[in-house]
């Protein structure tokens, strides 16, 4: 069964190479959604998989890159989006 999850990361996550690891990381756990800095200096991402490979991702994204220093992962319902991979998206 596949789910979507909206996620607002809090913390050091801008400037540590967040996005570029999280890339990393869905690709391996086969996660489809995408990642983009927010103004507000938070990370937003939509995840898309199993529940299982879904989890796995959120789990990562609460430790990040060891640059990172992840205050908070707020997780919420995400409207599934009709992605092939995970990408990056301009800062919103």
């Amino acid at each position: 069964m596949s789910v979507a999850r909206h996620i607002v990361v809090r913390g050091r996550v801008q400037g540590v190479g967040y996005r570029y690891a999280a890339v990393d990381a869905a690709e391996r756990l086969r996660i489809t959604g995408w990642v983009r800095n927010c103004r507000d200096g938070t990370v937003e991402a939509l995840l898309q998989g199993s529940e299982d490979d879904v989890a796995a991702m959120i789990a990562w994204c609460r430790r990040g890159p060891r640059a990172a220093q992840v205050i908070d992962v707020a997780v919420s319902e995400g409207s599934p989006e009709p992605l092939a991979d995970f990408t990056l998206r301009p800062t919103a």
